[in-house]
């Protein structure tokens, strides 16, 4: 199983805990284009049977 950094990354986590913050939307922002999140998202979605 491959480990992504987006699993303990400190923005990702911070986010989560404080939804509105300015950090959060710049976190979200990069989501959009990220490829390292697209692949974390893509391996999340594989574990999940649905």
């Amino acid at each position: 199983m491959k480990l992504y950094a987006c699993e303990k990354c400190p923005l990702r986590s911070y986010s989560e805990r404080k939804p509105k913050a300015l950090i959060t939307r710049i976190w979200r922002w990069h989501t959009k284009w990220c490829p390292g999140w697209k692949a974390y998202q893509k391996s999340q979605s594989e574990k999940r049977p649905e």
